[in-house]
């Protein structure tokens, strides 16, 4: 081998080595050692203190169900079937009816005079922020390794999206005892959102391939009918 090839050979790899070929984006990277804590969360819910009516939209899809008080985005994702996602619904924010037919459980109405006393803990910490249904620890390396690729490149996101961040599913991780980072993931609105740190990349819009990779991790965190 020349000391031409070798030097080029050495190029190539310090270059490689530049472009950081195979890692994740910072702070992403925390992911794969860190601690990780997955969160169903509520997207929406309408003032107490008014009575709710339904946002100007389109008529629902065909075979759709218009359910009054609830946002466009919100609609059109539940009547396309909630993108494979049918845990994240909300308990008691679709009709029973409509919930069963998209294979979810029964919704328990909330009894009359109940007081409209907020007492559910809210992800992240400061607002706004939404309600949490559910949280789990991530610890298997699989899912974790898996959620890391899905947020750590910026190939996985669009510039289009809707204007609107009704989030259904929130991550949180780090490396103690630095402070958390927190990550908001609205399915109905097409589009993430960081708390606690800066965005590493320009666009913050899912990709259709994106939302299939992370749907598959949440259906295995949360699995249907839990």
């Amino acid at each position: 081998m020349t000391g031409k090839t070798r030097g080029f050979i050495g190029m190539l790899a310090l270059m490689s080595l530049g472009t950081g070929c195979g890692k994740a984006a910072a702070p992403f990277d925390q992911i794969k050692d860190g601690s990780v804590v997955a969160y169903r969360l509520q997207n929406y819910e309408p003032a107490a203190t008014t009575t709710p009516t339904t946002t100007p939209t389109t008529p629902p899809a065909a075979g759709g169900v218009a359910i009054p008080g609830v946002p466009a985005e919100i609609q059109q994702w539940i009547n396309q079937g909630a993108a494979g996602l049918k845990q994240l619904i909300p308990p008691g924010l679709v009709p029973p009816e409509l919930l069963q037919g998209l294979g979810g459980g029964t919704a328990t109405p909330t009894p009359a005079g109940t007081p409209a006393v907020d007492t559910t803990p809210r992800f992240p910490d400061t607002p706004p922020n939404f309600r949490i249904l559910g949280q789990t620890q991530v610890v298997d390396p699989v899912l974790k390794k898996q959620l890391m690729k899905v947020f750590g490149k910026k190939s996985a996101f669009q510039l289009e999206h809707a204007n609107c961040l009704y989030a259904e599913f929130g991550l949180r991780f780090g490396v103690p005892p630095a402070p958390a980072n927190d990550v908001l993931v609205s399915f109905s609105c097409n589009q993430v959102a960081a708390r606690g740190f800066a965005w590493p990349y320009p666009a913050t819009g899912l990709k259709p391939e994106t939302v299939k990779k992370l749907s598959a991790v949440i259906n295995k965190l949360f699995p249907p009918g839990t």
